[in-house]
């Protein structure tokens, strides 16, 4: 299993190719397999040409937090070069911070999931770069959980932001070069695009089989459990309800004071079952979040525990237990208020779904067939067709 990033350090042919004065967008995971970060390592390979530094949300250096927290420009104090955030007053490369570039190159490690915003950030990198002539060479990295799921409704282009750029699922199942590929034909995103692909890499795989090393790709995805729930825990950074930030496992656990979790877990699980839903344990907990949502007060909620990825839809299950919060803790569960992610009027659950409608069956109680019916319209089947042509 060889990466884009080690195959251009191994392969002098790939090396070659690589034009001019280069600059990279990374970040901390952007490393090799023997954890060596990107830029050292291609450092050694191209020398003085290697001259700038981009980073995505979360920073170059991946120690930012939260949505909305901003990361500043700099020169880095060790790589001695300029580093420039894409998630600040820009989020699309200016002319000026291209200026005398001639290769961009992509190494992210992205997580699969429509709401995550690197793949955003690699779009706008590409449409920039393709009106100043710059060639861009993705560095192709796994989807972490598998790149055969698909899961969520595709996103409504009238709740466009930047957690929902392009009309993609919320699992989408493709790699980042993937979605570049897919951006390509199916978005008219124009580029000079070129890939470094794996090798070794089959869609079945979840990241362990990789048996590359993982490092967080940002501040509350410390290891492969909370990419798998991702898809249905991050729908509730629309709400009242913590998604467990302020923890040592985020994304994992959800919860609000006003949750008694020992009397609840059953009477979800047993209704999840019902409704079709599987390969999961909810695990009723107490947690106290040390900052963010109901900082330094104890909530009651659930750590959700994976037992049969195969079967596990985490989309759903997040939209279920978005839909029993609401019911039972009445007026004490809340929509969370704009603005969020850079989306001034439009209620960020309303983004972070790609719809109204998902809320509306929230606060209908609608049934999880109705649910099904959102997911699985002409859209999603046009993007699986779609990805057939990309995938292959």
């Amino acid at each position: 299993m060889k990466t884009g990033l080690e195959r251009l350090l191994n392969e002098k042919q790939l090396q070659d190719k690589i034009e001019g004065n280069i600059a990279i967008l990374c970040h901390s995971p952007s490393v090799t397999e023997n954890y060596e970060i990107a830029p050292s390592a291609l450092k050694r390979i191209f020398g003085k040409r290697l001259v700038k530094i981009f980073g995505p949300q979360h920073g170059f250096v991946t120690d930012v937090q939260d949505n909305m927290v901003e990361t500043r420009d700099f020169v880095h104090p060790y790589f001695k070069m300029p580093v420039h955030s894409l998630y600040s007053h820009d989020r699309k490369p200016s002319p000026e911070m291209l200026k005398n570039i001639d290769t961009v190159l992509i190494d992210l490690q992205d997580v699969g999931t429509r709401i995550y915003t690197y793949i955003y950030t690699m779009t706008y990198m590409m449409e920039a770069c393709a009106e100043q002539g710059i060639k861009v060479v993705i560095l192709d990295r796994p989807n972490p959980i598998n790149g055969i799921d698909v899961e969520g409704n595709v996103l409504d282009m009238n709740f466009k932001s930047f957690v929902g750029r392009h009309p993609l699922p919320v699992r989408h199942g493709l790699t980042l070069a993937e979605v570049a590929l897919w951006a390509e034909k199916f978005c008219g995103i124009k580029s000079h695009l070129e890939i470094i692909p794996m090798t070794g890499w089959e869609r079945s795989m979840s990241y362990e089989d990789t048996k590359l090393p993982w490092v967080l790709p940002s501040p509350n995805l410390p290891v492969i459990d909370g990419c798998y729930t991702f898809p249905g825990t991050v729908l509730f950074e629309g709400t009242n309800i913590s998604e467990g930030r302020g923890t040592t496992r985020a994304l994992e656990i959800v919860g609000h004071p006003k949750i008694e979790p020992y009397s609840m877990a059953p009477e979800l699980m047993a209704k999840a079952q019902k409704e079709g839903l599987q390969g999961f344990i909810l695990r009723p907990t107490n947690f106290l979040p040390t900052f963010q949502k109901h900082a330094g007060i104890s909530c009651g909620g659930f750590q959700i525990h994976v037992t049969d990825r195969k079967v596990f839809r985490p989309w759903a299950l997040g939209q279920f237990l978005c839909r029993e919060f609401y019911h039972r803790l009445g007026s004490d569960f809340a929509w969370k208020k704009p603005p969020y992610e850079y989306e001034e009027n439009l209620l960020p659950i309303d983004i972070i779904n790609g719809t109204d409608q998902i809320r509306k069956w929230v606060e209908a109680n609608g049934s999880i067939e109705e649910l099904n019916a959102l997911e699985q319209n002409r859209d999603f089947e046009n993007f699986l067709s779609q990805r057939k042509e990309i995938s292959k």
